[in-house]
């Protein structure tokens, strides 16, 4: 199977804005009845071998335990529970509103009871509008669906990678449904002081210095595919820093900046993988050395922490 295979924004742009709402409908129901972790990592989903997951939630809220599924060579979305009861329903001809709906449906088939705390968008042109309204949203190619995961699986791998390399706190490989990214983030053990306006979701995102690596399909701010780190908050100086490859740029958003390397430019090098870790690790060298990280006593070649085994790896 090609290792990035073409993905270019414009032709899925429909079905990717309808699995983005379908994915916070059980996000929030994973934000509701999973168990809170630091840092928000108990909410994100995780890939499968078919497609993306919630992991087992329930139990502490009273609810049995149960696992939600998408399912993107099947196309479904399945709910089971851990006494064997299964749920399922297709992905395919079903608007946002419908979809609601249907899982709605299936947690009560279940004896499931969630309740979303804002059963609406998180921070899209849409967030005004309940789920349960939005019949606009009804796209579901499921060729473009099934190459949707099978990027995200080949780059949570490449992310597993590159996090091996790092010996200290370190985030799971995280699908986000709210912005609907992949990404790994490094974090030192510094304290950040937000400012007391700053929200809840980013003072406990960002309650610690970090440096975050990712890839993302696209939005309306960048209208492509890109692999991206950042550094929060941002030193000084940063966007002064030499990235690989030279295609690899920074890039101004939100007051901050970006290293950005086009999904296209990582295609075309001749060794994609190797390209995109090197880009990874150039921003992190970058991010670190400017926030004054101890990088050699937090490096961990090979993902081996014990220098005796890593001269025998």
């Amino acid at each position: 199977m090609e290792l990035f295979p073409a993905m270019p924004l414009d032709e899925w742009q429909d079905t990717k804005a309808t699995l983005h709402r379908f994915a916070q409908v059980i996000g929030k129901i994973r934000l509701a009845a999973g168990v809170r972790r630091n840092h928000w990592w108990g909410v994100p989903f995780q890939l499968t071998g078919r497609g993306t997951t919630t992991r087992p939630m329930g139990q502490v809220d009273g609810n049995p335990i149960f696992t939600i599924d998408f399912d993107f060579v099947g196309h479904r979305l399945i709910v089971t529970t851990v006494d064997g009861g299964a749920a399922s329903f297709p992905l395919y001809g079903q608007s946002v509103a419908s979809f609601h709906r249907d899982v709605m449906g299936a947690l009560a088939s279940l004896n499931v009871r969630v309740d979303m705390d804002i059963p609406r968008p998180f921070d899209l042109p849409d967030s005004g509008r309940p789920f349960a309204q939005d019949t606009e949203h009804a796209a579901y190619d499921p060729v473009q669906a099934t190459r949707y995961w099978r990027i995200l699986s080949q780059v949570n791998l490449v992310l597993e990678e590159f996090a091996a390399g790092y010996s200290g706190k370190v985030s799971p490989v995280n699908h986000f449904w709210h912005t609907f990214d992949i990404a790994c983030t490094r974090f030192s053990d510094r304290v950040i002081d937000h400012p007391p306006e700053v929200d809840p979701v980013t003072r406990e995102a960002y309650s610690r210095e970090v440096i975050s690596s990712g890839f993302w399909f696209g939005d309306d701010a960048f209208a492509e595919p890109a692999f991206y780190s950042y550094t929060a908050p941002e030193p000084e100086g940063l966007d002064s820093e030499t990235l690989v490859p030279p295609t690899a740029r920074w890039i101004a958003q939100r007051g901050s900046h970006l290293a950005i390397l086009r999904y296209d430019d990582a295609r075309a090098q001749t060794d994609p993988r190797a390209a995109v870790l090197a880009f990874y690790e150039s921003a992190y060298q970058a991010g670190a050395r400017r926030a004054g990280w101890d990088i050699e006593r937090l490096a961990c070649p090979g993902g081996i922490t014990d220098p005796k085994l890593r001269g025998k790896a």
